[in-house]
């Protein structure tokens, strides 16, 4: 019975969406590469923001501040790959995949201890003070692009594309970049591994209670504190992973460029429903879509294309496309 209550309707968003852009584009292979460019960067935006939804889901706590954590990946990576050179620079794919993978988990691992730090000091003495918490996030996070400027300075980084990753892919008269479909393959991973951790196993059913009726986990004694402190630290390290996946795709890091993409997380998070990873799946590739096709199609309302898709989703459904708690 229970599929059979499952809402099919917002999956279908996304294939509706490149469908109806389709006549408007006329070449079927710029509509493929824009939407391959499209569903790469909504996998980027999407990792930055599946941690940050269940913060929000959750903790109830709004944290402006999650953009330090994506600049923190990236320049992480800049360190990390730098120190590669004779990986990134072979044109054999899995030396390359040698040096990148392990930059990933480095950014994590730095950007989930200090995201241990953060919800320390700055976010557990505003529980519950959602304008507190507002303000002092935002403070933290222009402090720690302040901090990242003193250790890497405040000049823009270039970060490289490793060298088999450059160039496309030539499908018919289409050219799709490689490091683009690495993207979506490293985006479909994290969500499998979210959903699988979300829905079979146990601190994936106290997660997802938690988010839907806090005071009845806390009633079987189980000790909620704990497991926020533990969504926080893995919502900054996926922070960290995006800000890498980010750096890549835009080949440069600056101190900002957390604050940057802030709009985009917050768009998605409130496209796919407070809490809610597939929500914020179907959010972000939705926003990738967009912001690919209107740059193509209308470059000077690209900027606010995605807000218009917000107004939209928002008028019909106001709590989003898989709303989980009501905050």
């Amino acid at each position: 019975m229970k599929s059979l209550d499952f809402d099919w309707k917002p999956l279908a968003l996304v294939p509706v969406l490149a469908l109806l852009v389709l006549p408007l584009i006329g070449s079927p292979s710029t509509w493929l590469t824009l939407t391959v460019a499209g569903l790469a960067m909504g996998m980027i935006i999407f990792i930055i923001a599946s941690g940050l939804t269940l913060v929000f889901g959750l903790m109830d706590v709004l944290n402006f501040g999650h953009g330090v954590f994506i600049a923190l990946g990236a320049f992480v990576a800049t360190t990390v790959l730098g120190l590669m050179g004779d990986w990134t620079g072979s044109g054999e794919l899995w030396r390359n995949l040698v040096a990148v993978f392990p930059a990933m988990l480095i950014a994590m691992l730095v950007a989930g201890a200090v995201g241990l730090a953060f919800e320390r000091f700055i976010v557990r003495p505003v529980y519950g003070q959602h304008l507190k918490q507002i303000l002092i996030t935002m403070g933290g996070m222009i402090i720690g692009e302040e901090l990242i400027k003193v250790i890497w300075g405040p000049a823009q980084i270039p970060l490289p594309l490793p060298e088999a990753l450059r160039g496309s892919v030539i499908w018919g008269d289409a050219a799709i970049e490689k490091y683009r479909l690495l993207a979506v393959v490293v985006g479909l991973g994290v969500f499998a591994a979210l959903a699988w951790t979300l829905t079979r196993t146990k601190i994936g059913l106290l997660i997802r209670a938690g988010v839907q009726d806090r005071e009845m986990v806390e009633s079987l004694g189980y000790r909620i504190r704990r497991l926020f402190i533990g969504v926080f630290v893995l919502g900054s390290a996926l922070a960290g992973l995006g800000g890498v996946m980010w750096g890549l795709y835009q080949q440069s890091v600056t101190p900002q460029m957390g604050a940057q993409v802030n709009v985009l997380i917050f768009i998605v998070i409130i496209i796919g429903g407070l809490g809610s990873t597939g929500g914020a799946l179907i959010g972000a590739l939705m926003v990738g879509l967009m912001a690919n096709y209107t740059g193509f199609l209308a470059p000077k309302v690209a900027m606010f294309s995605n807000i218009g898709l917000m107004v939209a989703i928002l008028l019909w459904r106001p709590q989003g496309v898989y709303p989980v708690a009501n905050r």
